[in-house]
Parts: structure tokens; C-alpha cells; sequence
């Protein structure tokens, strides 16, 4: 019998629905397409991007010695499970800008492309961004260049886009987040006006089940687990919105916005999950995530993990009370938690060569290493995934006071096929990282 032929960028679709395919055993059989720089990889490598706000609690961040076997600080043992997954780095830095706000320069130049003397109109060091300069080189391979999201949970929008964002085109041109699931899922597989209120499996179901019988055992099990998971998101989303309608009926003077209704947890989960997709899928090899906009000081419930809600911002500021340090590394574990918990998910996906997560670099971080004196040496940063099998992980590595950031994104930037000799204020590669 001939061998089904799959494209990499193959579809199943249905009545006013299309949903992109994972890696399948049947894409290796020679119909590739697209150009050759495409063809020629058939696990593509991703980047990704976690991001914290504030700053952490740096006497609990950092770990003491360094190597291959090296001690999880308090803050860093949620990755004890996916230690051998992981890179911890410390003593990398961002040079603060005087005169410009440092939590809105921590969001908005994380990421940055600008030296520090390149300062924008507006006063900040911004122009692209990695994640954006790499989508400049990947675009052209998937649907969607990069995918911007966020777990903003707020609704009094007293910031600007400075704190809700990481993602730049350039100065004055945002990247804008987006934070409703629902219009994400939507986004990535596409679902015409009058069947908007179906489900996307549903549409597509006889198109998979014709699929189905032309795979072989492995492909079949891979479209099951795939398919699977999209339904759990979906599930996921109309959990939250019945349960909204129940809110709403006990207290219709205060309602609660339909994403405000999910636990913290759940939000950052199901944003994660959409995100994997999307890399999956090769729908796009750029992604970021922010777990919360900085500086907003309203509080938060954080379910499970304090009894009060949770006021972020404010904590850092306090950090002289042993307490209020306590609780702030706390809500770092957390943060922590949930990038271990979708490190996990990653590192489970199969695909022609290693798993998602081999072919990814998934990066925590955060723009300020302590909100208290928005100080931004030793910038808290982890990179979980082997880019391809370039990095190595399972380390701690300290590197010398002073060494720039940019140098990481410089690595990265490599790493995607970008031939960029300096970006920012780098002065060169990471090499002690590579494999």
C-alpha cells in the first residue's frame, strides 16, 4: 500500500471551520512543501516567553552554588520535576534608564532590541523586540507571525499600554495582548460568524474521522491526544462562561467579566494551553505570556495559595516586613508553579525529533529582579527546552556581574537562524549555555 503523504501544513476542516494538524510520523514521508529552509526542519524551533511582573524576592530566587547539581532555592523547587529540562542563569542585566517610570520600562524593554542610549520619544530604550525580530524570520513559514497574551485579570484599566505589554514592533506600535481565551481559541482555528456558537471539533469531526483510517497506530494516538486536548480547552471555556451565568444570578448588581470568574491558576493554564497549541501546531514559532501586567496595585485572589487576595505590587515595596517578603516569594512559587506545570504539558508532545519542548526555548523572566528598588541586575531568568538540541540544560549558571541580557537574546536569536551580530547592548554570545 502507498504511504499517506501529509504536508506539514495540513488542515482538517469542516463547515466554516479549519483546524491546524501536530506533528504526524505520515508529514516525514517526503510532502513537506514550502520553501526549502522550511522543508528541511521537520520539528521547527520555537521561543516562547513567560513573564512575571515586580521583580522577585531575590534572597529566595537564587540558588546557592552552581552546575549540573546545584540546589533549587525555596522559590525554584516547583521545578524539581523538570529540573533536568531547565536552565536557572543568573547575573544577567538590563541598565535601568533614569527618568523614565521602572515598572512600565521593566514590561516594555525586556524584551527590547535598544540599547540602553536609544531612547525613544517617549524616553524609554525601546525599538523591536526579540520575540518580534525572531517572528520576522519565522513568519514566513506559519499563519500567525507571533502570538501575544496575557492573564490580566483586572478590569479598572488605570495603566497604560506600557504595563500591559511585552511585545513591541517598534517605538509607538504595539504587539498588543490579548486576554480572552475565547477570542484566542478563536483566533487560532478560524470559526466563520454563524457557527461561532459550535464547537470547532464538532465541525471538523467527519474530515478527522476520514484522516483517522488512512494513519498509521502512532499518528492515530498522537491525532487522539491532539484533538483531546483542543476539546479540554474548549470545555474549559464553556465551564467558565455556565459559571458566569450563575454569578451573574447571584449577584446581577455586580457582575463578574467572564475571565475575572476563573481561579488564577485556571486563567494562566488555559492561556498556557492555548499557547502550546499554537506552537504544536506550528500555527507560529514566537509566543510570550504575561502572568499579570505590572505595578497595578489592586488586589487579586490567588485561590488555594492565600486566604486574602493578593496585592502584588504593594508586597514589593514592603519587603522590610519579614511577612510581607514571605507572602511576595510565595506568589513567586507560585508563578513558578504554573511555568513548571506547562514545562510539563511540553515536554510530553512527541514530535519527529524529540518532544515540543526539545524544540523550543521556553523562557521565565522578568523585566525588574526586585520590585522593591526596581533594581534591574540579576534579572530572575530560566529557560526551560534545548532549542533544537543547541542548549544545554539541567545547570545553574552564575556569569559575571554586569553581563547584559541582550547577550541571552543575541543567543536566542541565533539559535532561530537569525544572523544578527549585536543586539542592544550585547557583547556576544552565551556560549557557556550551548551545547
Amino acid at each position: 500500500m502507498k504511504k499517506l503523504q501529509l504536508h506539514r501544513r495540513s488542515m482538517i476542516r469542516g463547515l466554516g471551520a479549519s483546524l491546524a494538524l501536530p506533528w504526524l510520523e505520515a508529514m516525514s514521508n517526503g510532502a513537506q512543501g514550502g520553501s526549502q529552509c522550511d522543508a528541511s526542519n521537520l520539528s521547527p524551533k520555537r521561543a516562547a516567553f513567560f513573564y512575571i511582573p515586580n521583580g522577585v524576592v531575590q534572597s529566595a530566587w537564587n540558588p546557592v552554588d552552581t552546575g549540573a547539581d546545584f540546589t533549587l532555592s525555596p522559590t525554584l523547587e516547583p521545578l524539581a520535576e523538570v529540573r533536568e529540562h531547565i536552565a536557572v542563569l543568573t547575573n544577567l542585566d538590563r541598565i535601568k534608564v533614569a527618568g523614565t517610570d521602572g515598572h512600565a520600562q521593566a514590561s516594555t524593554c525586556w524584551l527590547s532590541s535598544a540599547a540602553p542610549d536609544q531612547l525613544s520619544p517617549a524616553g524609554y530604550p525601546l525599538k523591536r523586540t526579540i520575540d518580534q525580530l525572531m517572528a520576522d524570520h519565522t513568519g514566513q513559514f506559519t499563519a500567525f507571525r507571533s502570538l501575544e497574551l496575557s492573564c490580566n485579570p483586572f478590569e479598572d484599566n488605570k495603566e497604560s499600554i506600557y504595563f500591559d505589554n511585552i511585545s513591541w514592533f517598534g517605538h509607538g506600535h504595539v504587539a498588543r495582548s490579548i486576554r480572552e481565551p475565547q477570542r484566542v481559541f478563536q483566533r487560532l482555528f478560524k470559526m466563520d460568524q454563524h457557527v461561532q456558537s459550535a464547537s470547532v471539533l464538532d465541525l471538523i469531526l467527519d474530515d478527522a474521522s476520514d484522516l483517522r483510517r488512512e494513519l498509521g497506530k502512532n499518528d492515530r494516538r498522537k491525532l487522539d491526544e491532539y484533538t483531546e486536548s483542543v476539546r479540554t480547552v474548549e470545555l474549559q471555556i464553556q465551564r467558565v462562561q455556565d459559571r458566569q451565568k450563575e454569578l451573574k444570578l447571584i449577584n446581577p448588581k455586580r457582575p463578574i467579566g467572564t475571565w475575572q470568574a476563573m481561579r488564577r491558576d485556571e486563567f494562566i493554564q488555559i492561556m498556557g494551553d492555548l499557547m502550546i497549541l499554537a506552537l504544536q501546531t506550528d500555527l507560529t514559532r514566537v509566543a510570550s505570556l504575561m502572568t499579570a501586567p505590572e505595578r497595578w496595585s489592586t488586589p487579586v485572589k490567588v485561590e488555594e495559595w492565600f486566604e486574602a487576595p493578593t496585592e502584588h505590587h504593594s508586597w514589593t515595596h514592603g519587603q522590610g516586613n519579614n511577612h510581607v517578603r514571605q507572602e511576595l516569594a510565595k506568589l513567586d512559587r507560585f508563578h513558578v508553579t504554573q511555568f513548571a506545570a506547562l514545562v510539563q504539558k511540553m515536554a510530553k508532545i512527541e514530535e519527529a525529533e524529540g518532544t515540543l519542548l526539545d524544540n523550543t526555548m521556553f523562557l521565565l523572566g522578568s523585566g525588574l529582579s526586585s520590585g522593591e528598588l526596581h533594581v534591574c541586575n540579576n534579572l530572575p531568568t530560566v529557560i526551560a527546552g534545548r532549542g533544537g538540541g543547541q542548549f544545554l540544560t539541567g545547570h545553574h549558571t552564575r556569569f559575571p556581574e554586569g553581563t547584559p541580557i541582550a547577550n541571552l537574546w543575541l543567543t536566542m536569536a541565533k539559535v532561530m537562524g537569525l544572523s544578527s551580530e549585536r543586539i542592544g547592548d550585547s557583547t556576544g554570545t552565551l556560549e557557556r549555555i550551548l551545547a
